[in-house]
C-alpha cells in the first residue's frame, strides 16, 4: 500500500488538516529501522476536531512562549558561564571550558530525541566520559602537552555531569510531553525550548559545583577515580533493566553513532570557546555562547521534530512522498512554499531576530560592562544568528529526507547532528563577530589617534 496514489497525494489535496500528531501512529523504534504493523498502513484520515489546522499564526503562538522561556534560560546560562569562568578550577583546568558545549549538547540530544529512559542513564555515561577524553585531546593537540594530572578531574566531572543532568531531564521531558498532550497543544512546539532553558542552567550548575568540589578535594587521591569507576560500574546494571524493554535496548544497539559525532562536532565549537573566552577582543563571548548556541539548536529540532511527524503522518519509513521525493531540494521550496514544513521553517526563521534582540536587551541589563556596546556588534551578531539558523533549517529538510529515505527515525538520527553542528557554527560565527567588532573598534580608534597627531600644533 505504500505506493499507493492516495498516500502519495499531498494533505491539501485530500482537505485534511496539516496539524502534525503522531498519536494515532505508532512511533518507529528508537534508533533502529522503523516499522509498522501491516494493520496500520492505511490511507490518513481526518483527526480529531481538537487539532485544528495550523497556520502561521497558531505555529508562531505555540512557539513564541516556550522559546522566549528558553531564551530566558539560556540567558542566565550566558550569565552563569560567565561567572563560572573566573573560578580557580575554570581557570586552572581550561578543558572544562571545552567541556561546555558538548555536555550541554550531550542533555539536549538526549531529551530532544525522547530518547528519556535508562538508556539515557547508560549513554550518558558513556559519552560523558568520551566527551571528557575529547576535551583532553583536543587541548593536548592544541597545546602540544597533556597534563596527566588534570585528566582524573576532567573525566570524573563530565560522567557526574552528563548522568545527573540526563537523568533530571528525561524526567523533565516525560512530564512536558504528558502535559502537552493533555492540554492539547503540539508537543513538537514546547518540549525542547523548555528542556532547554532548564537544562543549560541545570547542567553548567552540576559542572561547576562538581568541578569546584573536586578541585577542592584535589589532594584526595582515591576520590575521582572512584567516583568514575563507581558510574562505569553502574552501566550492566542500567543495561541488565534495559533489556527488559525491547524498544529501550533498540536505543543501545543502534544509538550510539549519532550522540557520539554530535559530542565530537560540538567539542569543536568548545575548543573555539576555549581558545577565546579569555581574551580581552572576546569579551563577552562567555555570555553569548549559550544563547547563540541554544537558539540554533532550540529551533532547529523544533523544525526536525515537525517534518519527522509529517513523515509519520503521511508515508511510511523507507518511502518518501512525491512531492519530497528530492534529497536536495531548492533552498526557495523550504522557506518559500505553501507546504506546512516550508511555513513552519519560515515562522522559525522569523523568530530569530527579534527573540535574538530581546536577549541581547536582558543581557544588557544584567551585564552590559562586560560586552561590547556597538551598533557594529549588534549588528554582525544578528547577521551570524540568521546565517545559523538558515543553514540549519535546510540542512534539517535534507537530512530529514536522506534519514527517512533509509528508514530511520529523524527524530533520533537528525537532531544530534543538527545540534552539534548549530554550536559548532554558534561559536565559531560569534567568535567571527567579536573579531570583526573589535578590528573595526581598533582601526577607528586608530584613525582617531592619527588625526590628533596630524593635527594644529
Amino acid at each position: 500500500m505504500d505506493g499507493t496514489e492516495t498516500r502519495q497525494r499531498r494533505p491539501e489535496e485530500l482537505g485534511l488538516p496539516y496539524t502534525l500528531s503522531t498519536e494515532r501512529l505508532p512511533r518507529a523504534s528508537e534508533d533502529g529501522p522503523l516499522s509498522i504493523p501491516e494493520s496500520q498502513r492505511v490511507t490518513p484520515k481526518p483527526l480529531e476536531t481538537e487539532l485544528s489546522k495550523e497556520t502561521s499564526l497558531s505555529i508562531a503562538l505555540q512557539v513564541i512562549v516556550p522559546f522566549m522561556f528558553a531564551g530566558l534560560g539560556l540567558s542566565g546560562a550566558g550569565i552563569l558561564l560567565n561567572y563560572f569562568q573566573h573560578w580557580p578550577v575554570f581557570v586552572e583546568v581550561k578543558d572544562l571550558l571545552t567541556l561546555v558545549p558538548p555536555l550541554v549538547g550531550l542533555k539536549g540530544n538526549l531529551e530532544m530525541t525522547l530518547a528519556s529512559r535508562l538508556s539515557t542513564a547508560v549513554q550518558a555515561t558513556v559519552v560523558g566520559l568520551l566527551a571528557a577524553m575529547a576535551a583532553l585531546l583536543l587541548g593536548a593537540l592544541s597545546r602540544g602537552e597533556l597534563d596527566l594530572a588534570k585528566v582524573e578531574l576532567l573525566c570524573a566531572s563530565s560522567v557526574i555531569t552528563a548522568f545527573l543532568a540526563a537523568f533530571a531531564l528525561g524526567m523533565l521531558m516525560v512530564c512536558i510531553v504528558i502535559g502537552a498532550r493533555k492540554l492539547g497543544v503540539n508537543p513538537d512546539n514546547i518540549a525542547t525550548p523548555i528542556a532547554a532553558s532548564l537544562g543549560d542552567l541545570i547542567t553548567l550548575s552540576i559542572l561547576a559545583f562538581f568541578s569546584s568540589f573536586f578541585y577542592k578535594h584535589k589532594d584526595s587521591r582515591y576520590l575521582t577515580p572512584l567516583v568514575c569507576i563507581g558510574f562505569m560500574a553502574l552501566t550492566p546494571v542500567w543495561v541488565l533493566i534495559a533489556k527488559q524493554n525491547p524498544p529501550i535496548m533498540k536505543i543501545l544497539k543502534f544509538g550510539w553513532f549519532p550522540i557520539i559525532l554530535a559530542m565530537i562536532i560540538s567539542s569543536f565549537g568548545g575548543l573555539i570557546l576555549n581558545k577565546t573566552i579569555s581574551k580581552e577582543q572576546f569579551k563577552g563571548m562567555a555570555i553569548f555562547t549559550p544563547i547563540i548556541c541554544g537558539v540554533g539548536g532550540n529551533l532547529v529540532a523544533i523544525q526536525t521534530s515537525r517534518i519527522s511527524t509529517y513523515l509519520h503522518m503521511w508515508s511510511t519509513p523507507g518511502v518518501l512522498p512525491l512531492w519530497m521525493k528530492k534529497f536536495w531540494p531548492n533552498p526557495c521550496s523550504t522557506f518559500c512554499t505553501s507546504e506546512i514544513n516550508s511555513m513552519s521553517a519560515r515562522v522559525l526563521l522569523f523568530l530569530v531576530i527579534p527573540c535574538h534582540l530581546i536577549f541581547l536587551y536582558v543581557i544588557y541589563l544584567v551585564e552590559g560592562h562586560l560586552i561590547p556596546n556597538s551598533k557594529t556588534f549588534v549588528v554582525f551578531y544578528l547577521l551570524a544568528g540568521l546565517i545559523q539558523v538558515t543553514i540549519l533549517l535546510y540542512l534539517a529538510e535534507v537530512m530529514a529526507r536522506l534519514t527517512w529515505h533509509q528508514a530511520l527515525d529523524p527524530d533520533n538520527h537528525c537532531i544530534p547532528y543538527l545540534t552539534g553542528l548549530g554550536d559548532l557554527l554558534g561559536t565559531g560565527l560569534l567568535a567571527l563577530c567579536f573579531l570583526i567588532s573589535w578590528l573595526l573598534r581598533s582601526e577607528a580608534e586608530l584613525d582617531g589617534m592619527l588625526e590628533l597627531a596630524s593635527g594644529p600644533p
